[in-house]
C-alpha cells in the first residue's frame, strides 16, 4: 500500500506541472484564441466583441498569475472553456463526442494487439523452432515494416472498395440512430472492424517478438531448469514462472500504449473518418481551436500519467522485488 501511494505522489506531481504547463504553452504563442476567432469572420464582427469573446476566453482576469488562478478552479471544476471550431460548445462536450468512439475503437484494438502478441509470443519461445516460431515472426515483421497509412489504405480499398465487405466511412450508417439498440451495436461493430484489424495486425508482431526474445531469455533461468526438476507440468511451468516474468517488461509498454488510446489513432480515425479523439485533435489543430487543443492535450496526458500508474501497481504486484524496500 505504502508503494502504490509514493508512486501515486509522484504522478500527482507530475500531473500539476502537466496541467501548468498546459496552461503556460499558448500563452507564450503569439495571439490568443479571442484574436483567432475575431479574425476567422474577417471584419463581420464588431470590434466591441472581442471585449466579449475575450471575456468568454478568461482572458480577461487580470494578471497571468490572476488567470493561472482561475485556469486552476476551471480545471478542478471540470471547465476546461469553449470550443473555437465549434462555439459556443464547451470543450467538455466536444471531447464527449469522440471520447467513446476512440475508447472503443483504440482501447480494443490495442488491447486485442497486446493479448494476442503475448499468447503468440509465449508459444512461439516455448516451441523454439516449431512451425509457429518460424513463420509468424517473419511474416509479422514483414507486415510490421510497411507504413501504417499504406495498410490502412490498401485495407480499406481492398475491403471496403472493391470487395464492398465493410463500410468506407465514419462509425455508423448515417441512415442509423446512436442509441442503445441492439441494430445500432451491431452496425457500429461492423463499421469498426475495419481499422481495428488494421492497427491490430499493424502491431501484433511487436508485441509477439518482444514477448518471444523476453521468454527465451526467461526459459534459460535457474529457477526454470528448478521447477523443471521439480517435476511440474509443462503447463504450469509455461505460465506461472516463464511467461509472468517474461510479461514484465511488455508491462511498461503495455501501460505506454494504454495510456494512448485517448490520444486516438490519428492515422486510423483519418483514413477511415472515424469521430475519435486523434480526428479531434486534428481538426483543432486545423481551426487553431486552442481551447479543444489544451483539453485535449490535458486529459491525453493525465490518461498517460493514471496507465503509468496502473502498470506501477501491476508490476509490484507480478514481481515482489519492487517492493521490497517498503
Amino acid at each position: 500500500m505504502g508503494y502504490a501511494l509514493r508512486r501515486l505522489g509522484f504522478y500527482l506531481l507530475a500531473a500539476f506541472a502537466s496541467i501548468t504547463l498546459n496552461f503556460l504553452v499558448p500563452r507564450l504563442m503569439p495571439g490568443d484564441p479571442a484574436s483567432a476567432m475575431f479574425a476567422r469572420f474577417q471584419g463581420q464582427m464588431q470590434p466591441e466583441a472581442m471585449t466579449a469573446l475575450r471575456a468568454s476566453f478568461g482572458l480577461d482576469a487580470g494578471s497571468t498569475f490572476q488567470q493561472y488562478l482561475a485556469y486552476l478552479k476551471h480545471v478542478f471544476t471540470g471547465d476546461l472553456g469553449r470550443s473555437i471550431a465549434y462555439y459556443p460548445t464547451p470543450v467538455t462536450d466536444v471531447i464527449g463526442t469522440g471520447l467513446a468512439w476512440t475508447l472503443v475503437l483504440t482501447g480494443v484494438a490495442v488491447i486485442l494487439s497486446f493479448a494476442l502478441g503475448t499468447f503468440l509470443g509465449t508459444l512461439a519461445a516455448w516451441r523454439r523452432g516449431g512451425l509457429l516460431d518460424s513463420m509468424f515472426p517473419p511474416v509479422l515483421a514483414f507486415i510490421g515494416a510497411f507504413p501504417y497509412f499504406w495498410l490502412a489504405m490498401f485495407a480499406l480499398y481492398l475491403f471496403g472498395f472493391v470487395l464492398g465487405w465493410f463500410p468506407l466511412r465514419h462509425a455508423y450508417s448515417y441512415d442509423m440512430t446512436p442509441g442503445p439498440t441492439f441494430g445500432f451495436f451491431l452496425d457500429a461493430v461492423h463499421h469498426a472492424v475495419l481499422p481495428a484489424a488494421t492497427i491490430v495486425v499493424a502491431t501484433v508482431g511487436g508485441w509477439m517478438l518482444g514477448m518471444r526474445n523476453n521468454m527465451i531469455g526467461i526459459l534459460g533461468s535457474d529457477y526454470i531448469t528448478m521447477a523443471r526438476a521439480k517435476g511440474l507440468s509443462q503447463k504450469r511451468v509455461m505460465w506461472r514462472y516463464a511467461a509472468r516474468n517474461a510479461l514484465l517488461p511488455s508491462i511498461t509498454s503495455f501501460g505506454m500504449a494504454l495510456g494512448f488510446v485517448l490520444s486516438g489513432s490519428l492515422l486510423s480515425e483519418i483514413i477511415f473518418s472515424y469521430p475519435g479523439m486523434g480526428y479531434l485533435l486534428v481538426q483543432a489543430v486545423r481551426g487553431q481551436d486552442y481551447p479543444l487543443m489544451q483539453g485535449l492535450f490535458l486529459i491525453i496526458t493525465l490518461s498517460v500519467l493514471f496507465a503509468n500508474w496502473l502498470v506501477d501497481i501491476t508490476i509490484a504486484w507480478l514481481d515482489p522485488r519492487t517492493r521490497a524496500n517498503e
